[in-house]
């Protein structure tokens, strides 16, 4: 059975797809079987697993709205070597489309049961707001893996994240927990880095994750060649680091 994580954070530009990518990228290279679902219509994650997402002929749209079963809309990426349930601007549409539909909120946990002996890790990589498509990715998911960056803003940002998901858990899927944060984009040099990390992990203890992301420019540069970072450059510090985060997920589920 595939333990599936959503990667969510309402802030934008927080590290979520390339979290999600590397994660998929460094769970595949520990021989863990995965497919990467990309819930944003921006497709940035289909993009950064080499997948031409303007020549799809069938998506994670078609899934969610009944036209299509996750095994005909699933690919395989190449340079990654994990499947991507990919995504790419008809998404968009779905958010509207949904507001009529019997299960509006568990469309995609249906549509992934049918996979679930295919994978041992379902990641799914949210749109930045708490949207239809945000509320069916928490509703599939066991639990939320959050990347921050340890700035003071996104302390902000946190507290609305665990109450929504609070509220989820409550009322949708009494499975879902918050599974660990991953400080991302770390420069040690700060200071308030350093501050913001000692907060989290004096208030949120052992669902800090060990592994920290540090800014690396070879993570930035790997989604323009259509492949992860931890491929692109797998002596990179980012690459490293991912790698050792997958490392960790696999042995966090264990205790789970």
């Amino acid at each position: 059975m595939a333990k599936i994580f959503c990667v969510a954070n309402q802030k934008g530009g927080v590290g979520k797809t390339t979290t999600a990518v590397n994660l998929a990228a460094g769970l595949a290279q520990l021989e863990q079987r995965v497919l990467l679902v990309d819930l944003d219509p921006q497709g940035n994650a289909t993009m950064g697993a080499g997948i031409n997402k303007s020549g799809l002929e069938a998506s994670v749209y078609e899934v969610m709205l009944g036209m299509a079963d996750v095994t005909k809309a699933r690919q395989h990426s190449v340079n990654g070597k994990f499947d991507v349930l990919p995504a790419n601007r008809e998404l968009a549409g779905a958010e509207v489309e949904m507001v009529e539909l019997d299960n509006r909120e568990t469309r995609l946990k249906s549509a992934l049961a049918t996979v679930d002996a295919d994978y041992d890790f379902i990641l799914i990589d949210c749109p930045p707001a708490l949207s239809m498509l945000t509320l069916n990715g928490l509703c599939a998911a066991h639990g939320v893996i959050i990347p921050m960056q340890c700035e003071y803003y996104a302390l902000e940002g946190l507290s609305d994240l665990v109450n929504t998901i609070k509220k989820v858990h409550a009322k949708l899927n009494p499975d879902l927990k918050i599974i660990g944060l991953l400080r991302v984009m770390f420069d040690p040099r700060m200071t308030l880095s350093q501050q913001v990390s000692a907060q989290l992990e004096q208030h949120f203890g052992d669902k800090i994750f060990k592994t920290i992301i540090p800014r690396n420019v070879r993570l930035a540069e790997a989604p323009s060649y259509g492949m992860p970072g931890v491929t692109f450059d797998p002596a990179s510090k980012g690459a490293q680091a991912y790698i050792a985060f997958g490392a960790e997920m696999v042995e966090r589920i264990k205790t789970l």
